[in-house]
């Protein structure tokens, strides 16, 4: 890296927070909805079930794997009407579903790291989930929010990359992407033209089949220490730092 990035595209899921957690406590209220007001469907599709149904859905409905929130309310229609319940209640379902999923806990030194980006340069929130920042509370520190579903493309493909420098108004070299996936972050925003650091917060392996990631750091914390000390030596070498 030569020069420090003048803009910064941000990973959501499993960067800021593990989604997995925030995903089974929205089932469980969906699940616990739908046993009260569509019984049932909650006797067809149990959380499993439900979890069968949208894989199913996304296999065979290709034309919107972008589009999660899509996936979820189709999968609901199917359920609903495959149960004799009323579909209607699709949108009530989805509801319920999307506030827990948007009520998530932050990794520990996720909010104080992005304050401390968001304060240093613009940054985008890029992903291929459906999470509300301004739900969570976290809106004010994005200066845009790009979505797989609003640009009909996903990670890893350029496009979306694209998209995000686009609204940052900066060029793809001049922003770094921020994320924990290998392969959907890293080598998507490279092949993009983008530079790249990788949130390693597994201690994880980096594949031996990608090129390695401009930075990594085992926390998002760890990218603004970097980030402060380039801005307040600037003289000093933008090596490639690990944690």
């Amino acid at each position: 890296m030569n020069s420090l990035p003048r803009a910064l595209s941000l990973d959501l899921d499993d960067t800021l927070w593990p989604i997995w957690p925030a995903i089974e406590r929205a089932e469980q209220a969906l699940d616990a909805f739908l046993r009260r007001h569509c019984p049932r469907t909650a006797a067809r599709f149990p959380v499993a079930k439900m979890r069968e149904l949208r894989a199913r859905v996304a296999a065979e409905q290709p034309h919107i794997a972008h589009d999660f929130t899509r996936q979820r309310l189709v999968s609901l229609e199917w359920a609903l009407c495959e149960a004799g319940d009323d579909v209607a209640m699709a949108r009530a379902a989805f509801d319920v579903f999307y506030e827990a999923r948007n009520r998530v806990e932050f990794y520990p030194d996720a909010l104080d790291a992005l304050e401390r980006l968001a304060a240093r340069a613009p940054v985008a929130a890029l992903t291929n989930g459906n999470a509300d920042l301004a739900r969570i509370g976290i809106q004010g520190h994005f200066r845009a929010y790009v979505s797989a579903r609003d640009t009909g493309v996903a990670k890893p493909e350029p496009p979306i990359f694209l998209a995000a420098c686009e609204r940052l108004g900066a060029a793809p070299h001049e922003v770094l992407h921020v994320g924990d996936d290998p392969h959907l972050d890293v080598a998507g925003a490279r092949r993009a033209g983008l530079r790249t650091c990788w949130i390693n917060r597994g201690n994880a392996h980096w594949p031996r089949e990608l090129p390695r990631p401009d930075l990594e750091f085992g926390t998002l914390a760890g990218l603004a220490d970097w980030l402060e000390r380039h801005t307040l030596s600037p003289d000093q070498p933008l090596s490639l730092e690990t944690r």
